[in-house]
Order: C-alpha cells, then structure tokens, then sequence
C-alpha cells in the first residue's frame, strides 16, 4: 500500500512537470541596448536638482550573448545620467524611454547591465501592464563597484485577473498578453543625495513566455 501511494505521488508529480514545460516557451528577448542618442532622456523635481543624459561607448565585459542573436548586433554604447543634487533628501529621478517598450507574451523577468557607483540608491523599473496600471518594481540596491546584471521578478497575477500584474486577460481574448516598459526609477539614499551623481545602464533584456501568443491551426479566432 506505501508503495502504491509513493508510487502515486512520482506520477502525479511528473505529469506536473511534463504539464509544466509543455505550457511554457521561455524565451530571452533584447528590449534596448541604448545604442541611439536621445532615445531615453532623465528627470527629476526642480526643487531637487537637474539631470543629463547621453551615450558613451563600452559597457560590461563578459555579458552572455542571447541563444540564437546573430553575432553582428550593433552593441557599442551605454547610456549614462548625471544627477546634480540641490539638497539632501529622500527623493527620486527617472530614466525614462521616449516611448514605451512593449513585451509580448508573459514576461517572468526584467534585467539591465548597471553600474552604480557604489551608493545607497535603489533602483526600481516601471511597467504598465493591461489594465493601464504602472507598477514599480524592486531591481535591486546600488551599492557595488563597476558592473552588476541587475533582475527584477515580475509579480505573477491573481487567477481571477484583477491583481499582481495583469498581463493576460481570461474574460478578453482579443487582448494581445503583454506589458509595457515605462522606464527606470532611482530611489535615493538622504546620505548620498548630494553633489553629482552618475549612473549608467546598458542592455536591457526580458525573458518572457510566448505559450500564450500561440494558437493551433483549427482554433477560431476570438474577437468576432
């Protein structure tokens, strides 16, 4: 009888896995390489301080290439910020596109090359998802020296669609599943918000499941 149940138990959890990677095609996507000047620019309360942004040539050393990019990619520049402080405070600046980046499929996780100089800031990226609600998310602290691949998580959503970030509608198939990024937020530290402060960033990736983008042959498409 144990034998039966542990044996059970082996199959039910085989069919979960085998279910589980026969509904999921993970894939790496490049979202920005901030290789074109002028295609993110910075801001920051004029209570605070002033920002400027530009591109300069480098980046990180031992990035991993995405399986299958044809090796000739364009991938010379990084984009850099400077953030001249007014006064000390709690305060933010963001790093924004000049238009949102669109994700088609599930996006699991969001990830950037930084280098931080080594503060106590905090950055956080924006996305919006289909509801048209922005949600900031945690990517990590700036607190190291040179270059770090900073992740951030992308909350899954409730099952009845209403919370988290929604990327999928259930009720509205003729909705694309997606969301969109809206750009990066630094939280600053009260003691390092003073003087200048430099910040660069460079390719910036997802990894995303397009399982729900796909469609059999036979399957009537919704929105008739």
């Amino acid at each position: 009888m144990k034998r039966f149940a542990i044996l059970t138990v082996l199959l039910v959890a085989a069919f979960g896995v085998a279910y589980a990677q026969s509904s999921e095609e993970i894939d790496e996507v490049s979202l920005d390489r901030f290789e074109i000047e002028g295609a993110w620019y910075s801001a920051i309360s004029s209570d605070n301080g002033f920002t400027a942004s530009r591109t300069f040539s480098g980046g990180p050393a031992g990035r991993e290439p995405i399986q299958g990019e044809d090796g000739d990619v364009q991938d010379e520049n990084v984009l850099g910020v400077r953030v001249d402080f007014l006064r000390r405070g709690l305060h933010t600046f963001t790093v924004t596109p000049v238009r949102p980046i669109p994700i088609d499929g599930i996006t699991k996780t969001i990830s950037v090359w930084v280098a931080g100089r080594n503060s106590s800031h905090e950055l956080r990226i924006l996305v919006r998802d289909i509801l048209g609600r922005t949600h900031s998310i945690y990517m990590g602290d700036l607190n190291f020296q040179g270059w770090r691949q900073l992740t951030a998580v992308i909350p899954a959503q409730s099952v009845d669609g209403r919370s988290g970030v929604v990327q999928r509608s259930h009720t509205n198939t003729s909705i694309r599943p997606g969301i969109e990024v809206l750009g990066f937020r630094v939280h600053t530290d009260l003691t390092d918000s003073i003087g200048s402060y430099y910040i660069y960033f460079d390719d910036l990736r997802a990894s995303r499941d397009m399982f729900a983008l796909g469609r059999d042959e036979d399957d009537p498409v919704d929105g008739w």
